[in-house]
C-alpha cells in the first residue's frame, strides 16, 4: 500500500505549509468525530522536507469512503481551512 499524497494545503500558517505544499513527511487526519489534520501547527517557524511531498500516514476517520482499516485509499487528498480549522477536504462520509 502506498501513502496518498497531500497534492494541496491551504493552509498557509502551518509550519509544513512551503507554498501551499505539505511538507511533512506525514500527515494523521481526525479526531474520530471530526476530519482535522492532527499535525497542523500553527508557527511561523518552517519544519518538514522542503524537497519532500506530505502523505497521509494514518486516518481517523473510520466513516469516510477513503478510509479502510484506519488507512486512506484515496488517490490524493486537500487539506484547507473549513470551520476555521485544517481539514481534509477529501473526506466524504459513507
Amino acid at each position: 500500500m502506498e501513502m496518498p499524497v497531500v497534492s494541496e494545503c491551504g493552509v498557509s500558517s502551518c509550519a509544513y505549509n512551503q507554498d501551499s505544499a505539505c511538507r511533512a513527511l506525514a500527515i494523521t487526519v481526525g479526531d474520530v468525530a471530526h476530519p482535522q489534520c492532527d499535525t497542523f501547527f500553527d508557527t511561523s517557524l518552517k519544519g518538514g522536507d522542503p524537497s519532500g511531498v506530505g502523505r497521509v500516514g494514518a486516518c481517523k476517520m473510520s466513516d469516510c469512503r477513503h478510509n479502510v482499516d484506519l488507512e486512506c485509499q484515496a488517490g490524493a487528498v486537500r487539506v484547507g481551512f473549513l470551520s476555521d480549522e485544517a481539514d481534509c477536504l477529501t473526506y466524504s462520509a459513507r
